[in-house]
């Protein structure tokens, strides 16, 4: 079973940087696609950046092209989220998750309604 433990959240002002973490447990990232989501206050969870198993990324959201970029280190098993230039709308809760054994960034979009999330961490972006 996938399990992912987010953290590094955070308040920042607007224009800073923030490096959140997931950490996964139970399976190895070499053959799993990863996605980042977040929730902002009253609005739909929506998915923001994806690495895929061989690497490549992925934009869900063209609100942060040039601003955040999605990364993995296999040995730690672990997929980190850098956001610079951190906007207001930027806030809300970040959660990391996965799919199946294989799975595409796209599948891993598909699927965020049946995923079972964590906790997440809050990112506030405010003056």
């Amino acid at each position: 079973q996938l399990h992912f433990v987010e953290s590094g959240g955070g308040l920042a002002q607007p224009g800073g940087s923030l490096r959140l973490s997931c950490a996964a447990s139970g399976f190895s990232l070499e053959h799993y696609s990863i996605g980042w989501f977040r929730q902002a206050p009253g609005k739909e969870r929506e998915g923001v950046l994806c690495i895929g198993a061989s690497g490549s990324t992925r934009d869900y959201v063209d609100s942060v092209k040039g601003r955040f970029t999605i990364s993995r280190d296999i040995a730690k098993n672990a997929v980190y989220l850098q956001m610079n230039d951190l906007k207001p709308e930027d806030t809300g809760v970040y959660y990391c998750t996965g799919d199946t054994y294989g799975a595409s960034c796209q599948d891993v979009l598909i699927g965020m309604h049946r995923t079972s999330w964590g906790q997440g961490t809050q990112v506030t972006v405010s003056s």
